[in-house]
């Protein structure tokens, strides 16, 4: 794959072969985002799991501090007073068993996150085979399967990111903008590292984390030291 001009510029600014501590990779990804728009920042950690395995899958949500410079769009699957309590707290759709052939049928999907009460998810299930592949499955564990739908949307609009591995094992989580102050993005980072730790599941034998890179939408990747996380 040929790489641009400014990218290979910008991958000159990182030590090959070099690990590098957190604070110190963060100010490298946002010296290196150098694309006209506001670059993401993204995180991606390669575990020792087997996703295979049930209890070696890791899912789960985390708050971000300082949120994710990105606006999100939330759907909530309700029925009764619990859509007039989504549409109070911020949801940017809510609805229920008639937004099926509008998502089914004419493939409907500006939305970023879905949100569903408990008795809402044999209705959501039904769309399991188009919202599964593109995980925006409510899911318990995300917290995105609850009957406090404000506080849900409240969390979500403030931050909240999910965090699940992939078909190789790996997380990839955003933590942020290169427009961010460092500090925010260290925050960002620090706070999704601890629940990525707490999530290490109980049966994995070896080493947690593998390896651990940060980049920018279209920068290069930055390789942190994994010690003190495995």
């Amino acid at each position: 794959m040929k790489r641009s001009k400014k990218y290979q510029e910008n991958a000159k600014l990182i030590e090959k072969g070099a690990f590098y501590e957190a604070a110190d990779a963060v100010a490298l990804v946002k010296k290196t985002a150098t694309a006209k728009f506001d670059e993401t920042i993204e995180a991606h950690i390669r575990t020792g799991c087997d996703g295979r395995h049930a209890e070696q899958q890791i899912r789960g949500a985390v708050v971000l501090p300082n949120g994710t410079g990105k606006s999100v769009r939330v759907l909530v699957f309700a029925k009764g007073d619990k859509l007039d309590e989504a549409q109070a707290a911020g949801a940017d759709f809510v609805g229920g068993d008639e937004l099926i052939p509008k998502i089914q049928n004419e493939g409907w999907l500006d939305f970023d996150v879905v949100v569903a009460t408990p008795d809402m998810m044999g209705v959501v299930g039904r769309l399991g085979r188009i919202l599964g592949p593109k995980g925006l499955m409510p899911n318990p564990k995300a917290g995105t399967v609850t009957m406090d739908v404000a506080n849900a949307i409240k969390e979500i609009k403030a931050g909240k990111i999910e965090y699940r591995l992939d078909k190789n094992n790996i997380v990839h989580v955003p933590i942020g903008k290169a427009s961010f102050t460092e500090e925010q993005l260290n925050e960002n980072f620090q706070t999704l590292m601890d629940a990525i730790v707490k999530a290490r599941p109980s049966s994995l034998k070896g080493q947690y984390i593998k390896s651990l890179v940060l980049s920018s939408t279209m920068g290069p990747g930055v390789k942190l030291n994994v010690a003190k996380f495995s």
